[in-house]
């Protein structure tokens, strides 16, 4: 339990420098994906380039890249990334660049990362918020 919260803390401060990144005119709280990535055994450079890939298909479509924390010292992840919640339009455009690139989509592109990957977990966060923001919204 103590590690489960020590991740989400982790989270959570990222979340916070990732959202000024992606909408600083916005005035409400945004969604996002967080993910933790504990690569497999002499895989953490295949996944940087996969990331990076996908990051340079992501700028041509005009989709918000992910954010990538590396572990420096602590708990047994390797990766931190937040990622946009994208429209499904933004998602077509992405598959239609990735696909003139070569850069896989869909459930083989989900194979192929999950080859890297010895460990990840991923979930959809709503912020940045003040913990008054929040008890605002219990009362709304």
């Amino acid at each position: 339990m103590k590690r489960f919260f020590g991740l989400m803390l982790v989270a959570a401060a990222a979340l916070v420098v990732a959202a000024a990144r992606w909408a600083p005119e916005k005035k409400e709280a945004g969604r996002a994906r967080v993910s933790l990535y504990r690569v497999a055994p002499g895989q953490h450079l295949a996944l940087l380039e996969w990331l990076a890939a996908r990051e340079g298909v992501a700028r041509e479509a005009g989709v918000p890249a992910n954010q990538v924390y590396a572990h420096l010292d602590g708990d047994a992840w390797d990766y931190l990334v937040i990622s946009p919640i994208t429209t499904p339009e933004q998602d077509r455009r992405f598959d239609e660049v990735a696909r003139t690139k070569g850069v896989k989509v869909g459930f083989a592109a989900s194979l192929e990362f999950r080859q890297m990957l010895s460990w990840h977990t991923d979930t959809t966060v709503v912020g940045p918020e003040t913990a008054a923001q929040l008890v605002a919204e219990v009362s709304k």
